[in-house]
């Protein structure tokens, strides 16, 4: 005789889970309190010492830090230009990344896995050295003015390096696969059928595609959004590289706060401010869409 598994228990209305699913889960949860929760709670405390002199630091509770942070425009403005690069950037990923999505999920090809194996090839060479390769395709001596001028278009090269112009393109090369990998999970998981109902009532390809396809593949299209835009607006090694010193993002104040100023409570603040910031708009989402096609991508 088979032996029953648990059932989680209901006590009016409300489900109980079993203990030995808390058990199961111990080892994790315990890992994320400590590797997670803990050093969080540490930075957030950090952000009320008091900065002393360079690499000194006193403890203290006060809130200089944050009023500084308020008060002050020039985190503002870094903050808009973080949320404006993320935007564009995310925005010209959904657009672009849609049509590859739509083919690898529609296409008769018999290796559907070779399409794949190239959509995640990227991820197999490091973050670091495909931000170093543009800057030998977009500067002066690179491929692109290195072309036009050896056919002559131009007469002198043009400044695409080091704004805010390739910081974005740098984003979206990085960016792209993910936003490619959710659209089309959730393409593949939409019944074919009922794109042929549509087309059996009268609809065209393109009817059939706006009033079916469309529809149902939002939610991937919004993981994949989520997911571009929370990459985008945490990093600072992109513009670091490819940004001019007006395309500092609010990742490089933390980076520049931490590692140079050695100002460990104003930048211990910032990454409050910024966890705050891109949580909340984490927490909308999950309120509005759910988080469960978020998982779907990585399965």
């Amino acid at each position: 005789m088979a032996e029953a598994t648990a059932q989680p228990i209901s006590f009016g209305g409300k489900t109980s889970v079993p203990s030995k699913a808390w058990q199961l889960l111990a080892p994790a949860l315990i890992t994320l309190f400590f590797l997670l929760v803990i050093p969080m709670l540490i930075i957030f405390v950090y952000s009320f010492y008091l900065f002393v002199d360079v690499g000194v630091d006193k403890p203290a509770f006060q809130f200089g830090n944050w009023i500084e942070f308020f008060t002050d425009g020039y985190y503002h403005g870094a903050i808009w230009t973080t949320f404006r690069i993320a935007i564009t950037a995310t925005v010209v990923c959904a657009v672009v990344g849609y049509i590859p999505a739509y083919f690898i999920a529609t296409t008769t090809f018999r290796h559907k896995w070779l399409l794949m194996l190239l959509l995640i090839l990227p991820f197999w060479v490091s973050f670091i050295i495909r931000t170093f390769s543009w800057i030998h395709v977009l500067g002066n001596q690179g491929f692109i003015n290195a072309t036009l001028l050896s056919i002559g278009i131009i007469d002198e090269p043009i400044k695409m390096l080091y704004t805010e112009g390739a910081v974005i393109m740098g984003m979206i090369h990085f960016l792209l696969p993910y936003m490619v990998l959710n659209i089309y999970v959730s393409l593949e998981g939409i019944d074919r059928n009922l794109v042929s109902a549509a087309r059996t009532l009268g609809a065209t390809s393109w009817q059939a595609f706006r009033e079916v396809t469309l529809p149902l593949s939002l939610p991937g299209l919004a993981a994949g959004s989520l997911l571009c835009f929370v990459l985008s607006a945490g990093t600072f090694v992109t513009p670091q590289i490819l940004g001019g010193p007006r395309d500092f993002m609010f990742g490089n104040l933390i980076f520049d706060s931490l590692m140079d100023e050695l100002n460990w409570p104003m930048g211990a603040t910032l990454s409050c401010v910024m966890l705050i910031m891109l949580g909340s708009i984490v927490l909308i989402y999950n309120r509005i869409m759910g988080l469960s096609q978020v998982y779907k991508s990585f399965r």
